[in-house]
């Protein structure tokens, strides 16, 4: 049997100590982001989307057709993992890609109409998730600001050097 552990201190004590899981930004994200996710998975699952489609949807809802390189850029994806999500949605018959007359190392996607109809279906997923969290909206989007400038500020301080 082992024994029972006992937490390790800080300087001033156990309410002082920098390395509390509790107390970690990164571990918050990370159990928030699989529960909000959670729930995606279950409202999206009836229009046949996973998360990270549905978001390559929702850049398309509003402003289509659009290059790959700017859909990378508003979700923040590279092309290797962007690539799949894109030929998956084009084999569903949601999206089609071309390649650019003047340039055919650009690719532009384009909804097909079945992709502009399933949009009507999606109407109803913001206030689904937000019924299922059962958080005041208000929180939600004081939330989706704070997160807003969180990431700013990670996406300069990965590009600043040392």
């Amino acid at each position: 049997m082992s024994e029972p552990t006992t937490p390790i201190a800080g300087p001033g004590g156990a309410d002082d100590n920098p390395l509390l899981l509790e107390r970690q930004v990164c571990f918050a994200l990370a159990v928030a982001n699989r529960s909000v996710l959670r729930i995606y998975r279950r409202v999206l699952d009836p229009l046949g989307l996973t998360h990270p489609q549905y978001l390559v949807m929702l850049a398309l809802w509003e402003t289509s057709p659009q290059a790959v390189k700017e859909i990378g850029a508003a979700l923040q994806l590279d092309s290797a993992t962007l690539s799949p999500l894109l030929k998956r949605l084009e084999a569903t018959g949601l999206i089609e890609r071309r390649r650019r007359d003047d340039d055919v190392r650009n690719v532009d996607v384009d909804l097909t109409a079945a992709g502009r109809a399933l949009r009507e279906q999606a109407l109803s997923i913001p206030t689904a998730v937000v019924d299922a969290l059962g958080v005041d909206r208000a929180d939600l989007e004081e939330l989706h600001s704070v997160l807003t400038r969180v990431n700013a500020a990670a996406v300069r301080a990965a590009h600043e050097p040392g």
